[in-house]
C-alpha cells in the first residue's frame, strides 16, 4: 500500500502490519485508533468476549497459520488479563505480539485513569516489552517487536502505545523499511559439521539409540525431516505431549506419547522399556520437564543424551548433553546429510526387531483398553468417545484439547493418521479453559479444515461466552464437552495425596447444551455413546455443533500418578 506523506501513528502501524502479512487481530476495538487503522487497510478483528481468551486465539492462530498471532488491549485490567495467555505462549515458544493502549505520555505516573506499570506487568511473561514514545520511531519498535518475536526462541512481546501518541501525525520515513518479519521461525540456523559428524557416528554405533521429538518439532516445521530421519536411521519415535502429530503414529517405528502417560491401560506402560534401554537419546525440540519426562525418571542415567534446540539454555538443563544448537528443521536435515559419511548397517539391522516390539506394544495397549474403549455403558467412558473420533482423523483434520484430562484423553488415546499433523494443547502451563480459544484461533488461520475442541465442564465454564465469539466470527468448531460435574483431576489428585478431597471439586448441574443454544450455536446432549459416532459426524461436516457428552467421573487418564490407585481397584 502506498503510504501518503503524512499519516497518523496508528494509521502507520496499520500499514506496518499489513507490510508483516498480519490479516487479523483479536481484539476488542481497543487500542481503536489501531483497530479502526487496521480494519480500514483489510485487516479483519476477531472480536473476543475476553482478554484472557483473546490472547489464547492469537496463540492458537499462530501455532497453526506459521504466522505472528496479534492480540490488541485497553490498558489496566484488561491488559493484566493478557499475563496468562502471554505465559502460555512464553512457554510453549509461540509468537504473539500485544499491541497495548497506554495512558497518555503526559499522564504518566499521575493516577489517570486505569494507569499501571504495564512494562513490569509484562516482563515476566514476554521475551521483550517496550513503550513507544517517538512518532517517528513506530516503524523501528514495531520490527524490533516481529524480529523478537519471531527470531531464536519464538515467544511474545508486548509493545505499549500511549493514546495520544496514536493520534499524533507522523511523516513517512526517509529510508522506509520494507522486509515482512511476520512469518517464523525468522532465522533457520544448524550446528557445525563437525558437530552433526560427531552425533551421526554416535548414533550409527549405538547399541539401542531412540528419539523424543518435542513441540520444536512443530515450531521449526520440521516434521517432515524427522519422519526421513526415522526412515533413514532406523530410529524409534516417541513424542512428548507438545510433541504429538510430529511423526506418523502409524509408521513402524513410531512409539506414541510417553512422557506420564504409562499407567494401567496406557501404551507408555508398554513402550516405555524401549526408553529404559536406551544407551543414546536423541532430543529434539524439547524442555525435558516434568511431565514430559515423568518426573524425570524416564532417560536412562548411563544413556548419552544429544539435545536439539533452538534454545541453548535449554540444552543441559536437566541432561547433560551432546549440544546441537539450532532449528529443528534444519539441524534434521542437516543430520540426514552427515549420515552419507557414516555406516548405517547396525541400525538398518536392528530394524525388523525394533518393528515387531512397537507392533507389540500397540497390540497390547490395544487388548488393555479394549473394554473401556468399546463400552456401552452411560455414564460415557471417555476411551469409547475417543474410539468414535479416531475413525474420523485424517491429516485434515486438527484437533484442539483443553488442560488437565482433555489434553491426556487425547494424547494418550488418539493416533495420528500423519506426520505434521496437530493436536493443540495449552502444555506451556496448562491453563484451564483454553480449550475453545485455542481452537478459534486455529479455524481462524485454517477455515478449510475441520477443528475439533475437546474440553472438561470445568474449563468450559472459563470460555462459555467465547462461543458467541465463534458463531458471530462464523468460525464453526466442534466443541465436545466432557461432562462429569466434576473437577477430575483435582478430585484424584488430593485423593492420592491426602486420602480426600474437597469440596470444591463437585459442580453443580449444568445443561451445556442449553447454553451453547443461548449463543446461537447447535447443540446436544449425548447419554447413549452409540450415538456418537453420528454426532461427531455431524459436527465435523456441518458444524459448529457443541456436544455434551455425559461421562463416567470416574474415569480418568493413565497417568503415573494414579497407578497405583488403579492397579489396588
Amino acid at each position: 500500500m502506498q503510504q501518503s506523506s503524512s499519516e497518523t501513528v496508528a494509521q502507520r502501524i496499520a500499514a506496518i502490519l499489513r507490510r508483516h502479512d498480519v490479516e487479523f487481530i483479536f481484539g476488542q476495538s481497543l487500542p481503536s485508533a489501531v483497530i479502526l487503522a487496521a480494519e480500514a487497510n483489510g485487516i479483519r478483528q476477531i472480536a473476543y468476549r475476553q482478554e484472557n481468551m483473546g490472547g489464547v486465539m492469537a496463540d492458537g492462530y499462530a501455532r497453526v497459520s506459521g504466522k505472528v498471532g496479534v492480540v490488541a488491549a485497553q490498558n489496566g485490567p484488561a491488559a493484566t488479563l493478557l499475563v496468562p495467555p502471554l505465559a502460555e505462549a512464553l512457554k510453549a515458544s509461540v509468537p504473539v505480539i500485544a499491541l497495548v493502549q497506554d495512558v497518555e505520555r503526559d499522564q504518566t505516573d499521575k493516577n489517570a485513569f486505569q494507569d499501571f506499570d504495564h512494562i513490569s506487568l509484562f516482563q515476566s511473561c514476554t521475551k521483550w516489552v517496550r513503550r513507544v514514545a517517538v512518532p517517528e520511531r513506530i516503524d523501528d519498535y514495531l520490527d524490533a517487536a516481529f524480529t523478537a518475536a519471531t527470531s531464536g526462541r519464538a515467544g511474545p512481546v508486548a509493545l505499549l502505545l500511549p493514546a495520544d501518541l496514536l493520534r499524533a501525525q507522523v511523516q513517512a520515513p526517509a529510508i522506509p523499511r520494507s522486509k515482512n518479519l511476520g512469518h517464523w521461525p525468522l532465522d533457520r540456523t544448524r550446528p557445525s559439521d563437525s558437530a552433526l559428524a560427531e552425533v551421526a557416528s554416535l548414533i550409527a554405533v549405538a547399541k539401542a539409540p531412540v528419539v523424543i521429538a518435542g513441540g520444536g518439532v512443530h515450531c521449526g516445521g520440521a516434521a517432515e525431516e524427522l519422519s526421513l530421519l526415522q526412515q533413514q536411521a532406523c530410529l524409534p519415535v516417541f513424542t512428548t505431549n507438545m510433541g504429538k502429530g510430529a511423526v506418523d503414529e502409524y509408521h513402524p517405528l513410531s512409539a506414541g506419547v510417553l512422557g506420564s502417560l504409562v499407567g494401567p491401560r496406557s501404551l507408555g506402560r508398554h513402550s516405555s522399556v524401549l526408553v529404559e534401554r536406551a544407551d543414546l537419546v536423541l532430543l529434539v525440540g524439547t524442555r525435558t520437564n516434568q511431565n514430559g519426562t515423568d518426573n524425570w525418571s524416564q532417560i536412562p542415567s548411563g544413556a548419552t543424551v544429544v539435545h536439539i534446540d533452538v534454545d541453548p539454555a535449554e540444552i543441559g538443563r536437566n541432561y547433560e548433553s551432546v549440544r546441537l544448537v539450532g532449528d529443528a528443521r534444519e539441524t534434521l536435515a542437516a543430520l540426514r546429510a552427515a549420515f552419507t559419511g557414516v555406516d548405517l548397517t547396525k541400525r538398518h539391522a536392528d530394524r525388523t526387531y525394533l518393528e515387531e516390539c512397537i507392533a507389540a506394544y500397540w497390540k497390547d495397549f490395544e487388548l488393555d483398553r479394549h473394554d473401556v474403549a468399546t463400552s456401552s455403558a452411560s455414564p460415557i467412558r471417555p476411551e469409547r468417545l475417543m474410539s468414535e473420533l479416531q475413525t474420523l482423523l485424517t491429516d485434515d483434520v486438527m484437533i484442539v484439547a483443553d488442560a488437565s484430562y482433555s489434553s491426556m484423553w487425547v494424547l494418550g488415546q488418539l493416533r495420528a493418521p500423519a506426520g505434521g499433523m496437530r493436536f493443540i494443547t495449552p502444555r506451556g502451563l496448562a491453563g484451564l479453559g483454553w480449550g475453545v480459544p485455542l481452537a478459534i484461533g486455529a479455524k481462524t488461520a485454517r477455515p478449510d479444515k475441520a477443528v475439533v475442541a475437546i474440553v472438561g465442564d470445568g474449563g468450559f465454564a472459563h470460555s462459555w461466552a467465547e462461543l458467541e465469539t465463534m458463531m458471530r466470527m462464523n468460525l464453526p468448531v466442534t466443541v465436545i464437552v466432557l461432562n462429569n460435574g466434576i473437577l477430575g483431576f483435582q478430585r484424584d489428585a488430593e485423593t492420592v495425596k491426602f486420602g480426600s478431597y474437597t469440596s470444591a471439586c463437585h459442580f453443580a448441574e449444568v445443561d451445556h447444551a442449553k447454553l451453547a443454544e443461548a449463543c446461537g450455536c447447535p447443540a446436544v446432549r449425548v447419554e447413549d455413546p452409540s450415538e456418537l459416532a453420528y454426532h461427531l459426524q455431524r459436527g465435523m461436516k456441518q458444524g459448529p455443533l457443541l456436544i455434551e457428552v455425559m461421562t463416567d467421573p470416574a474415569a480418568h487418564p493413565p497417568l503415573s500418578l494414579f497407578a497405583r490407585l488403579d492397579e489396588a481397584a
